[in-house]
């Protein structure tokens, strides 16, 4: 099948998204939880608490959504697999954010927004990877 003309603009768009995640968790990973106390007590919190399997599935995340979006540029099949992988990783992550922390009940259900956007840009495109997959397009 010959290759959609928005290919590059949507892969390009991914990798983007996914390196705008390495950012977050690089600033995450690294901030000086004692100023962000100073401005936002409750997330300085968070970020403390939360346990070294967290990070790594952060880390999963990022990492294997970042390497996806690589790979379907490079237009190979295995970015649909990094795909599904970084969605179970989101959800690990969120899942413990949101159901083994406070974080909601002390910011209240506007703190779901964002996360929930990233949940569906993880399936978005581990369905387009599939898609192109199906189509034989990624090889």
């Amino acid at each position: 099948m010959n290759m959609p003309r928005y290919f590059i603009v949507i892969a390009i768009v991914l990798l983007l998204w996914n390196l705008m995640g390495l950012a977050a968790f690089a600033m995450q990973y690294t901030a000086d939880l004692t100023e962000l106390a100073k401005s936002d007590p409750v997330t300085a919190q968070a970020f403390a608490a939360m346990p070294a399997w967290v990070w790594i599935a952060y880390t999963i995340a990022v990492g294997a959504g970042t390497l996806g979006a690589v790979l379907l540029l490079m237009k190979k099949a295995a970015a649909a697999s990094l795909f599904l992988l970084s969605l179970i990783a989101v959800v690990v992550q969120f899942g413990y954010t949101f159901l083994g922390t406070d974080l909601l009940a002390l910011k209240g259900p506007s703190v779901i927004a964002f996360p929930a956007f990233i949940v569906v840009m993880a399936v978005v495109q581990l369905l387009y990877a599939r898609h192109l997959v199906g189509k034989a397009v990624l090889r």
